[in-house]
This record gives structure tokens, C-alpha cells and sequence, in this order.
């Protein structure tokens, strides 16, 4: 592909722009400045440095974020920044978007790609991904609960029980709640349904994946290689 052709496919900007980037001395190949922008490069494990920052090759964007509380999983936020805006403008202009959606107070595991035939996967129903979340309550956590969120409870807008395919306390105040399928405000309805109310909500795992130990708030990462894999329904 050509050089100038893949950095457009990499969100660096119009052809145009990216041509003149490659003219102006601003992409080097391991180590080497590149000036001619029509010099065919092979994609696959390419790293780019592009104005002095590394840059890893991907057809397809996957990425892991650790959100932080006051941001919005919307391109076209209302009341908060968007968690775009967390990313480089790359995969902002390549129309990276969010998997779903966490409330603007929600916290943890955030799966962004602009691949929609990925999106449309991660987010299927018929695929039951289990989505883990790590919930601080504001009365203590007691065994009635936790049988009822095991049990089902209901919700105003469906006569149908709902159950957790899984639940566990992990303090006094804080309980683990494992979901297969997502409602709105799911986790905080359920609780309310028991009796008592979430004063703060972490995701911390999505289908395989779980959240890094070192990503801290606001932070992202690639996924590529076996790990990818794993977080990838069939």
C-alpha cells in the first residue's frame, strides 16, 4: 500500500494531508525518514513514527479503556466530554466508537473499535457476554439480597424476572454482579429492586477480558495477538 494511502487509512488526516505530512519529513520507518509519499510499504506489523510519536499499524482499531467517571460514551455528548476525546485524534478521525455504552458516572472496561461487523457481535443479544461489575451500595449488602439479585427480580418496564448469572458480596458495602444481558441502567434498577441503592459503579470485566491492573483512569491500550482473540465472540 502506499505510504500516503495508509496513513489516511490510519485517521492522520485527507490524502492530501497525509502527503504533505510524508513530504514535510514527519514519518520515518524503523528509524528511516520517509520523503517519497507514494513508496509502498507493507501494513502488516508496520510501525509508524509519525511526528516523533510511535505509531502500530491496524486494519482495524480495537481498543481497551479504563473510563473514568464524568465522561459520556457518546460521539455527540450533552452534559459531559466525551470518551473520544480521551483518544488521539488518529482514531477520532477513523471513527473509532464505543461498544455499548457506560453512564457517565460508571467507571471501568470500555471496548472501542471502528469495526462494525465487531460492534455488531459484541453487542448481540444472542451472544450472553458475561459483563462483570464491581458495585459499592449505600446500605450494607446482606443474603436476602444477594438471593433475590441470584433469584430474579423485577423491573417497571418488564413483567419478567431478571437474574444475575452471578453474585457474590466482597465487603459490607460492595458486592460482584455478573450480567449476560444489558438493560438500561440494569445493575442500578436491580439493586433498587432489592432495597438498596448503588453509590458507585465499576466495570471490571467484558466477556474474557478483564480490566488491566495498571491502566489507570483514562488510559488505553491496543488489543492485538491472543488477547484480541479471547475478548472476540464467534
Amino acid at each position: 500500500m502506499q505510504l500516503a494511502r495508509l496513513l489516511h487509512a490510519q485517521g492522520f488526516g485527507t490524502r492530501r494531508e497525509c502527503e504533505g505530512l510524508v513530504l514535510a519529513g514527519h514519518v520515518r520507518i524503523a528509524g528511516r525518514t520517509c520523503d517519497d509519499p507514494f513508496e509502498e510499504v507493507a501494513p502488516a506489523g508496520l510501525v509508524l513514527t509519525v511526528r516523533g510519536a510511535d505509531w502500530p499499524v491496524h486494519e482495524k482499531a480495537l481498543i481497551l479503556l479504563h473510563k473514568p467517571a464524568g465522561c459520556e460514551c457518546s460521539q455527540k455528548p450533552r452534559h459531559h466530554p466525551s470518551v473520544l476525546s480521551l483518544l488521539p485524534a488518529p482514531l477520532r478521525t477513523r471513527g473509532v466508537q464505543p461498544v455499548g455504552r457506560l453512564d457517565e458516572d460508571t467507571t471501568g472496561l470500555l471496548l472501542l473499535t471502528d469495526d462494525g461487523a465487531l460492534i455488531h457481535r459484541w453487542t448481540s443479544p444472542k451472544q450472553h457476554l458475561p459483563k462483570v461489575y464491581e458495585v459499592t451500595t449505600k446500605h450494607p449488602v446482606d443474603d436476602a439480597q444477594l438471593a433475590k439479585l441470584r433469584g430474579g427480580v423485577v423491573l417497571d418496564d418488564d413483567p419478567a424476572p431478571v437474574r444475575a448469572a452471578a453474585c457474590e458480596a466482597t465487603g459490607t458495602y460492595t458486592l460482584r454482579l455478573t450480567l449476560t444481558e444489558g438493560r438500561y441502567h440494569q445493575v442500578k434498577r436491580m439493586v433498587a429492586a432489592t432495597g438498596n441503592r448503588v453509590e458507585a459503579l465499576h466495570r471490571s470485566g467484558f466477556g474474557a477480558l478483564r480490566l488491566p491492573a495498571d491502566l489507570a483512569a483514562g488510559q488505553w491500550r491496543w488489543l492485538s495477538g491472543p488477547e484480541a482473540v479471547a475478548g472476540v465472540p464467534g
